[in-house]
């Protein structure tokens, strides 16, 4: 059976007005096939990565079937690291196709459907679901840098659990940017969950303290807990996530249960330099790739995954407060290449 048919800113104000604007509740997808579904919002926020991709693959092909050598295959790698999926995995493709077609003819189909089976498998590798305590709040820690799409997404997340029933209580641990505690208030007022926040300049940790016991205190099902954007760089504000982490573990000794590090996903290859960073300060558990959107270099969660063991949770795939999915590397591949089948 052919792969294709196998089952399956935060610094822009203006990111918080058009999440504002939106209205309704969480789509669920009835099927992963259909358009309006799941399959659906992952093609339309994969767009500019799949046209980009397909487009300069499509370009090998001056006929049907074109002749593998080593010049289809040095073009091949190359447009394949272009995408930001990195040097390993664009060998792994490369050489794959070097053994099962070398000295023969390939069609596109046959070499998109082995790209999409190579990515679907390499992001497969590890769980992907959210992990919840099994009494008590869950501590969802979330980092990253400034303007990765850190505040939106932890938006986005709070209304994902709200809508599904759950009491979520946010700290705004981000102190030392007051817009930041300004955003993250007025979004809990939209959403209807609660907050902690403190002045400007206060210790993080503090926040962090102050939530979690208030999280137990008040039998909360989520607590979602902001920190400071930062550049991985910055050594003394990367020991600071190891004190947040210490002081939530005096209320929950288990906490955080997840540590999701928000990354820009038009950040491209410098996305790979902040999962190093805050893999090795935060002890990061998975990843939300934000700005999915607007970005032509989707590709990048592929060498993260390979180097860091991190796997992707959730996407963000639009603007809006419920274009939050939890991430399905199937429909991520179908999504990369399904409209570009001849």
């Amino acid at each position: 059976m052919a792969f294709w048919n196998k089952k399956k800113s935060d610094s822009d104000s203006s990111d918080a007005a058009s999440l504002m604007a939106s209205q309704g509740g969480m789509e669920q997808a009835s099927a992963k096939g259909s358009s309006g579904g799941l399959l659906g919002k992952f093609k339309s926020g994969l767009a500019k990565t799949s046209r980009a991709l397909n487009t300069d693959i499509r370009d090998l092909w001056k006929s049907q079937g074109e002749l593998v050598d080593e010049d289809f295959l040095k073009k091949l790698f190359a447009i394949l690291v272009k995408s930001d999926m990195g040097g390993d995995m664009a060998r792994q493709i490369r050489d794959r196709i070097g053994v099962d077609f070398r000295a023969r003819k390939v069609e596109l189909d046959e070499v998109l459907e082995i790209i999409a089976q190579e990515i679907q498998e390499s992001l497969q590798q590890g769980g992907t679901a959210i992990r919840f305590a099994a009494a008590g709040p869950t501590v969802i820690l979330v980092v990253g840098v400034n303007c990765s799409g850190k505040t939106t997404s932890i938006a986005k997340l709070a209304y994902r659990y709200t809508k599904q029933g759950k009491r979520v209580l946010l700290g705004a641990g981000d102190t030392f940017r007051a817009a930041a505690v300004e955003q993250l208030t007025i979004w809990s007022q939209r959403i209807g969950c609660d907050i902690v926040t403190a002045k400007q300049g206060t210790d993080p940790a503090s926040v962090a303290f102050q939530a979690t016991k208030r999280a137990c205190d008040e039998n909360y099902d989520i607590c979602i807990l902001d920190t400071a954007g930062r550049l991985q760089t910055q050594s003394n504000l990367m020991q600071e996530l190891d004190k947040i982490r210490r002081v939530i573990a005096k209320h929950i000794p288990e906490a955080p249960h997840e540590v999701l590090l928000v990354l820009d996903a038009t950040a491209g290859q410098n996305a790979i330099s902040q999962a190093r960073g805050f893999s090795d300060a935060a002890g990061c558990s998975g990843i939300v790739l934000a700005k999915i959107d607007g970005s032509a270099k989707g590709g990048v969660i592929v060498p993260i995954r390979q180097q860091f063991d991190l796997p992707v949770k959730l996407v963000g795939l639009g603007e809006q407060l419920e274009d939050m999915a939890e991430f399905d590397a199937e429909l991520f591949a179908k999504a990369l290449f399904d409209d570009y089948r001849r």
